[in-house]
């Protein structure tokens, strides 16, 4: 959606590069520390992702509507 490197993920977030790294690599619900998932959310919703709750069909993102391009 956003067509992010690892490094953008890691400088708009504030998360190091191997930290993404590891996290995308990670097979299975993702483990580490809550305030790193906190920093990669943030990152994600100030670009516009929008984090859909589960409402039967699953959970799932999309990007808001009002973003511009």
């Amino acid at each position: 959606m956003l067509a992010w490197s690892q490094e953008q993920m890691a400088e708009q977030s504030s998360v190091s590069v191997p930290t993404v790294k590891r996290i995308e690599a990670a097979d299975g619900p993702i483990g580490g520390r809550d305030d790193t998932a906190q920093k990669l959310i943030a990152a994600l919703e100030e670009a516009g992702i929008e984090f859909i709750p589960e409402n039967g069909s699953g959970a799932g993102v999309r990007l808001r509507k009002d973003i511009q391009n």
